[in-house]
């Protein structure tokens, strides 16, 4: 009996898609490029029927400010609360945990050299809620427990790209040591290329954006080449948040993963979106 990851889902986690949803703005034309990339995501989850999410995301202030902000945090909570920090979203469904696989990765990646912060109490903001809203958006319950996994993508220093995919490679080699039977599924939320202040406010970057989205299949290790440094100038400073896609890329593991979809769009709110979905080859 062992575990198995289904696949990945990345996605876009930008608040005012949380506003589209609550217009019901889904065919507007500003929104309907972006939310037309939905129904293949839904389809694909009902056909492999994850019972987990494993989510790497980023924290915006909800759990973690600037004077305390951990590289990378871990949730082992049996349960996680949704809440607004300051958008004006409505607040999502609560999450159920996993606690004991959240301690199989905690103590996979303290193995592995990992220094991270462990939360057994934990909220959870829109850039976990909204990926879950987008991909189950009539659930009345989340079909899947969730184990999160944040990653500072606000105050420097910065993980590196190639950091954080060795994270993702170790919580992959955690799931597959797993010795439960549960169909887990990886999700990386965030981006791509923005910024929302500064000189460059309204800064977009197409050209990288694809250049990550035509490697993020079969050679994921280009994502690695450059610092985060490098990437803030290359994506803007909230663009670094492909931090987060890298890290679920390394947990689906070293092998090419398969296509299942992608779509990208530019821009919904000064960002520029995407939906990616990988399975095994």
């Amino acid at each position: 009996m062992m575990a198995q990851v289904v696949g990945g889902y990345f996605t876009s986690h930008v608040p005012a898609i949380g506003g589209a949803i609550q217009r019901g703005d889904q065919e507007a034309e500003y929104w309907k490029p972006f939310f037309d990339g939905l129904p293949p995501v839904r389809q694909w989850l009902a056909d492999v029927a994850p019972d987990v999410a494993v989510v790497f995301y980023n924290d915006h202030g909800l759990n973690f400010f600037l004077d305390a902000m951990p590289t990378f945090a871990v949730g082992a909570a049996a349960r996680y609360d949704n809440a607004d920090e300051g958008w004006g979203l409505p607040v999502y469904k609560s999450f159920t945990g996993h606690p004991n696989l959240s301690w199989h990765l905690i103590e996979a990646l303290v193995e592995a050299e990992f220094d991270i912060t462990t939360c057994q109490k934990m909220m959870v903001d829109h850039a976990l809620s909204i990926p879950f809203e987008l991909a189950w958006p009539d659930a009345g319950a989340w079909p899947v427990k969730l184990v999160p996994i944040a990653i500072n993508t606000v105050q420097f220093p910065l993980p590196s790209p190639r950091r954080c995919f060795a994270l993702g490679r170790a919580v992959g080699q955690a799931l597959r040591s797993w010795k439960g039977d549960e169909r887990i599924l990886v999700m990386g939320t965030g981006g791509l290329s923005h910024q929302l202040e500064g000189a460059r406010a309204g800064f977009m970057n197409p050209e990288y954006d694809r250049f990550c989205l035509d490697h993020l299949a079969e050679n994921p290790a280009a994502l690695t080449v450059h610092s985060a440094e490098e990437v803030a100038e290359l994506a803007g400073t909230q663009g670094v948040e492909i931090l987060n896609w890298i890290a679920a890329r390394g947990a689906l593991g070293d092998a090419p993963q398969a296509l299942v979809m992608r779509n990208y769009h530019v821009p919904i709110s000064n960002t520029a979106a995407a939906t990616v979905v990988l399975e095994p080859a």
